[in-house]
């Protein structure tokens, strides 16, 4: 059975699709990160809570600070890349719950007045708008490069609030140079799947 999505749209979003390590310095402009966002912002969320906030790092100034906190390796990409992305979590999201769920203004207070919870969920269902997130990045013809390796307490003092919890960082851009690395192996299907 084949999908339905281009082959070469698949392998754009997926099978030809790296992380990159090097980029070109061509711009990445407000406008496409606002198309990345007008089609990601569709993916599903656990009662639409939608908790990812992007925090864009593009003055000099803030790119120095955000590379203090990164890793040692990953700090020669974050300061080259045409620009960089902090993806968080909003614990707080539940305050946008009435208008994003309309049809349950009563889930707000139901499910999400006690801040664990909310920082669980939040924590979960961000994590996988960052995963649309990078996504959408491919498919305006970028390559993302997200890291986890970086001081994440730091990152959050310095750029974010208490209500934000970061996940990690995506320089963003064309890609440069001998940009990446060889495909790394996949499991199997049947290492993976199981059926009961």
């Amino acid at each position: 059975m084949s999908l339905v999505l281009d082959p070469t749209a698949q392998d754009l979003l997926f099978r030809e699709a790296r992380t990159a390590n090097t980029f070109t310095d061509e711009p990445v402009t407000d406008e496409q990160v606002q198309a990345i966002y007008d089609l990601v912002k569709y993916g599903p969320t656990a009662f639409n809570q939608s908790p990812l906030r992007i925090t864009l790092v593009r003055s000099a100034e803030a790119r120095e600070r955000l590379v203090r906190h990164m890793a040692e390796g990953n700090r020669p990409k974050t300061a080259t890349a045409p620009l960089v992305a902090i993806l968080s979590a909003d614990n707080e999201f539940h305050e946008e719950l009435p208008a994003l769920l309309p049809h349950f203004p009563a889930a707000k207070d139901l499910f999400f007045s006690e801040r664990p919870v909310r920082e669980s969920a939040a924590g979960m269902n961000a994590a996988l708008q960052a995963a649309y997130f990078i996504i959408g990045v491919r498919a305006a013809g970028l390559a993302a490069g997200p890291m986890t390796g970086l001081d994440f307490a730091g990152v959050q003092k310095e750029f974010l609030d208490d209500d934000h919890t970061p996940l990690m960082v995506v320089n963003i851009g064309r890609p440069g140079p001998d940009a990446w690395h060889g495909r790394s192996p996949r499991l199997a299907y049947d290492e993976v799947v199981t059926t009961v």
